[in-house]
């Protein structure tokens, strides 16, 4: 924000709008004027997961929207609580295979991207943990650094001051590459789960009508701002990486994403109650 804001010559104001998982924001935003002056930050939940998960929606991901640019990626990361006694993420695996329904993970809530990573994991991993959901990823993680749940599939960001305190143990990310902050810790490919890889992500959308002059306009000063060294290291320390992309690229990767996720939903099974 701080960079467009230098870009366009004109303030950019952050307005938060939070409530069911994140659908109340995009609403509001599907419903602002098209003028090129309104911008929502989408998130793979809000744009890829939601519309599998609620029976009905204020807005279409797709066609309430028009894409401007990816903005972030982050990891997730599997850690479990020191009461664990496997040491490795295939140990733990094995564990959990012995052990359905008696080992238990957190999540910041059902149909949060902490659920749908985690539920990624568990059809990967062929395991049937027992999914505890919580009102947030801060006691999801309290609950799992004090043994009353097993383990979690929290957003690097989140976990990063954990796990560096030693009050859990991280066995596995989530993305392609090992990450940056944790360069010991396997990727889920090197542990023999490729399937269960997942970023998650954040994009940057424009109301459904907004000139295509503006939403080309608004991709260029988001190009510059993720180009930024300095953008780059706050994202960086915060577990982020910056992410940009072209309009179609983003549509293209909305696409592989929503099919991707609809079927997590379809083979998990899982509601939102």
């Amino acid at each position: 924000g701080e960079r467009m804001q230098q870009r366009l010559g004109q303030p950019v104001v952050i307005e938060n709008r939070t409530g069911s998982g994140g659908n109340i924001g995009m609403e509001a935003a599907a419903q602002a004027v098209p003028d090129g002056h309104t911008l929502v930050m989408g998130t793979m939940g809000t744009l890829a997961i939601n519309q599998h998960l609620y029976r009905s929606l204020a807005f279409d991901p797709v066609r309430s929207f028009a894409p401007v640019s990816m903005a972030f990626g982050t990891d997730h990361v599997l850690i479990v609580s020191p009461k664990v006694e496997a040491r490795t993420a295939q140990d733990f695996v094995a564990l959990l295979k012995r052990s359905p329904g008696g080992i238990s993970y957190g999540s910041a809530g059902s149909g949060s991207s902490t659920h749908m990573v985690a539920e990624l994991f568990r059809l990967a991993a062929g395991a049937e943990p027992m999914h505890v959901p919580y009102r947030g990823s801060a006691p999801a993680l309290n609950d799992t650094v004090a043994g009353t749940v097993q383990f979690m599939l929290d957003q690097l960001p989140s976990a990063i001051g954990q796990i560096q305190a030693g009050t859990v143990r991280a066995l596995a990310v989530t993305g392609t590459q090992r990450s940056a902050m944790l360069p010991e810790v396997p990727t889920m490919a090197e542990i023999g789960l490729p399937a269960a890889q997942a970023t998650s992500w954040g994009a940057v959308m424009a109301p459904a009508g907004t000139p295509q002059a503006a939403v080309l306009q608004l991709n260029a000063v988001l190009r510059d701002a993720l180009a930024d060294h300095a953008v780059q290291e706050r994202l960086a320390a915060a577990g982020a990486d910056a992410i940009a992309s072209s309009p179609e690229e983003l549509s293209d990767i909305m696409a592989r994403e929503v099919k991707r996720w609809g079927e997590v939903v379809r083979d998990g099974r899982i509601t939102v109650n």
